[in-house]
């Protein structure tokens, strides 16, 4: 994996006596002031803001160079540079206030990295309306996000060096220090937690297998008090898990599903999460056009989602329940002993299913997964992560990501994570007039429906079949992994959602009235 190191530290000093390349202040469109302090800092603000080339306007930035400026240290800026970042005008909405900041952390890293500043210092505002935690969080995810490349395949030119800041400091405004450090660690978890997913998924298909899902969750097992346990292909096949195994047919890496507990207590309720771990998805016998084929090294982003969301789980810790992650993993390719369609296979429990698509194939290793996750950990709830379907891309584009469940509290609780951590989800209907397009003449069920139509909800109605009474949540993340809404923090290609609303999903954990269904 890349080296992503950079250092996010407080900063207890006064601002004036920071030295580095870059001193960064916020600033809400309309207010004249960027910091209560006795340096220049405001005058500064106040002479740009004359000029009409800065107001504060979201993601509007501006860099001034003091000495240039005739501002020197004598005035109280020591720094080489001093960054301007606009926060828009002040909305009361808090979860738009949290996302601004998460955006003006992305534009510093982006300004920082532009001037090849490797040490930052930002001094956070302190009247803000978000408590103090928030403001630290937000801004430290922005900014860590937003400095995160790939570049390990990549031999490195004397004339392009690396623009990535090596430490970046927090100075609390006012604020109380105390909150401040818990927010910056929280930010830092997170980000770092979700740039693993990212890197899993810019890995490629002979760079990321299932093995790598398989030593990645190890040593996560090593290095903390995760539970880790692999189950290889000896034990599916005795397991008869027909989905993963008839999958994994075509291709010459065996499967694996790698499994993580995380306890609390044994009176706490378990939650399972199960991420789709498809390495390389050719489509096998019904292959898909070569055009673009090589995003499909992403189709294991669900399953890194859930990996990464444990890495940060049990670095902070979610008192209240026990968490337990499947993460079933293989490739889909063509070799001589592909699943053909016209198939029958039998997952987990017995259950038949007809193949109608091999291309249709990350609902069947979801659905042994989910089959038997909820039989071995009987889970209170089940949350599964999968770019599953083109189909969500054509109704939702690559903006928000695809929810279908048969628990509206449910729904509502990660709905309201997504929508708090800048991942918007967006609910689609589940129902029996779509459960009949998975009928089989032959089967039990079969794997995809007559024609194209709700291939998203179709293909959610599989997964249905496998969960039963247990309250459930799928997010069909295929529209949302790779080229997601265009930020300062996103970077093209992989985005890592899901990472953050897995963990606020947790950490705001809600108990589940069993008699609540929608279904």
């Amino acid at each position: 994996m890349p080296d992503q190191t950079v250092t996010i530290e407080f900063f207890d000093q006064e601002p004036s006596t920071f030295a580095g390349d870059l001193l960064v202040f916020l600033v809400e469109e309309g207010i004249p002031q960027a910091a209560e302090s006795g340096m220049g800092i405001n005058r500064l603000l106040a002479k740009v803001q004359e000029t009409g080339d800065f107001k504060g306007e979201k993601d509007q930035a501006f860099v001034l160079y003091p000495g240039l400026a005739g501002v020197d240290a004598s005035q109280g800026v020591s720094a080489k540079r001093v960054l301007f970042v606009g926060l828009g005008k002040p909305d009361e909405a808090i979860n738009n206030r949290r996302e601004r900041l998460r955006l003006a952390g992305g534009t510093i890293a982006k300004q920082a990295g532009a001037v090849k500043a490797k040490e930052v210092l930002l001094v956070l505002p302190k009247e803000y309306l978000l408590d103090a935690v928030e403001i630290g969080q937000c801004l430290s995810e922005g900014f860590l996000l937003g400095n995160y490349r790939f570049d390990l395949y990549k031999q490195p030119k004397e004339d392009d060096p690396p623009v990535r800041v090596e430490r970046f400091l927090l100075h609390d405004g006012g604020l109380a220090a105390s909150a401040v450090r818990k927010g910056l660690e929280l930010g830092r978890i997170l980000a770092e937690a979700t740039c693993a997913a990212r890197d899993m998924a810019n890995q490629p298909g002979n760079g990321w297998t299932p093995a790598d899902f398989a030593e990645y969750a190890k040593k996560l097992g090593k290095k903390s008090r995760l539970k880790c346990t692999i189950l290889d292909k000896g034990d599916l096949q005795k397991l008869r898990m027909g989905g993963i195994l008839g999958v994994n047919q075509g291709s010459a890496q065996p499967p694996f599903l790698v499994i993580l507990e995380y306890k609390t207590n044994k009176k706490n309720p378990t939650i399972l999460l199960v991420g789709k771990g498809l390495t390389f998805d050719s489509g096998g016998i019904s292959a898909k056009p070569p055009a673009g084929m090589e995003d499909m090294k992403y189709d294991m982003c669900g399953g890194a989602a859930v990996l990464a969301a444990m890495q940060a789980i049990v670095e902070i810790g979610v008192p209240e329940v026990n968490v337990v992650a499947l993460v079933p993993a293989t490739e889909n390719l063509s070799g001589a002993a592909a699943l053909k369609p016209g198939d029958i296979i039998r997952h987990y429990g017995g259950k038949s299913s007809e193949i109608i698509n091999t291309d249709a194939e990350g609902r069947l290793i979801l659905a042994d997964a989910l089959a038997y996750g909820i039989e071995t950990y009987k889970p209170q709830a089940v949350i599964d992560v999968a770019t599953l379907t083109g189909a969500v891309i054509i109704g939702l584009g690559h903006h928000y990501t695809g929810l279908l469940g048969n628990n509206d509290q449910w729904a509502e609780q990660l709905t309201e994570a997504g929508a708090r951590v800048g991942e918007p989800l967006w609910r689609l209907p589940l129902g029996p007039e779509y459960r009949k397009q998975i009928d089989s003449r032959i089967a039990d069920i079969k794997n995809a429906g007559s024609d194209r139509s709700g291939g998203t909800i179709t293909a959610a109605c599989y997964l249905h079949e496998f969960v039963g009474e247990t309250p459930w949540v799928h997010l069909d993340i295929a529209g949302t992994a790779w080229d997601f809404t265009e930020k300062s923090y996103i970077p093209k290609g992989p985005s890592g959602i899901g990472v953050r609303t897995l963990v606020d999903c947790l950490r705001q954990w809600r108990p589940i009235q069993s008699a609540d269904k929608n279904h």
